[in-house]
């Protein structure tokens, strides 16, 4: 008899929050989906439901809200939704440190980028190191293991989301839950629609770009086998560790904002 899992996924309502949602349920894996649009969430349940004979849940969350979190607990337990797989995934491309002056911007992100990955990681990962299974899986990026000269807050972010993968993964080691960062390169999705993303998708050669659903189906079998930090596409696998090293870092360094 299989045991039926439930998966929580954040900006689910379109790119990489949406490739989750429909290779989960095709899975078999009944779904909440959390994110600020509600008709492209209500959509997209509907279509997953009919086709996997899943229940998806819609609700309504703006994370980048500090009381988002806890709010969002809340409807799940007067839903009765015990979640058994948590997909960190939203974010965005955020404002710049030094040129963007308005701080509650800021706040913002770092609430949506940081803070609510570690507070859902605080209201649900204990039960489920009770219940003996668990899967969080942080969205985090390539970025997040580059220091660039112009990049003081998408990064800085991901970065963030990487050692916190690190630490959560190390401190359940042995309970039954996995803890991934999955680390994506440049990856075809809405996220690079955006306008102010368009110079650099531009700019970026085709060869250096992964389809979403590849990224979700590296990601996800990466979570099962209980990879810690993962980086999707060969690739960039293979480029990671030089990212790593001391000369890298240095040269980074080296290089001022233009």
């Amino acid at each position: 008899m299989s045991v039926e899992r439930t998966a929580l996924i954040t900006g689910a309502s379109a790119g990489l929050g949406a490739e989750f949602a429909r290779q989960l349920a095709g899975q078999g894996m009944h779904l909440v989906l959390v994110a600020r649009r509600e008709g492209r969430l209500v959509s997209l349940a509907q279509e997953l439901s009919a086709a996997h004979a899943i229940e998806a849940t819609v609700i309504v969350a703006d994370l980048s809200e500090a009381s988002a979190p806890a709010a969002l607990l809340a409807e799940l337990r007067q839903r009765n939704l015990t979640i058994d797989v948590l997909i960190n995934n939203a974010g965005s491309a955020g404002p710049d440190l030094l040129l963007d002056r308005d701080w509650a911007e800021h706040r913002a992100y770092v609430e949506l980028m940081m803070t609510s990955a570690a507070a859902l990681a605080h209201l649900l990962v204990p039960g489920m190191v009770e219940r003996g299974f668990g899967r969080v899986l942080n969205v985090a990026s390539m970025a997040g293991r580059l220091m660039r000269a112009n990049d003081m807050t998408y990064g800085p972010a991901k970065a963030y989301l990487i050692a916190l993968s690190e630490a959560l993964a190390s401190s359940v080691k042995g309970t039954g839950v996995n803890v991934m960062a999955l680390c994506p390169g440049f990856t075809r999705t809405e996220f690079h629609s955006e306008p102010q993303m368009h110079a650099l998708r531009d700019a970026i050669p085709e060869w250096l770009w992964y389809d979403a659903e590849v990224v979700v189906a590296e990601g996800l079998r990466a979570l099962a086998r209980g990879r810690v930090v993962y980086s999707s596409g060969w690739l960039y696998r293979l480029v990671d560790p030089l990212t790593q090293s001391v000369f890298s870092r240095f040269l980074l360094r080296s290089l001022r904002r233009g």
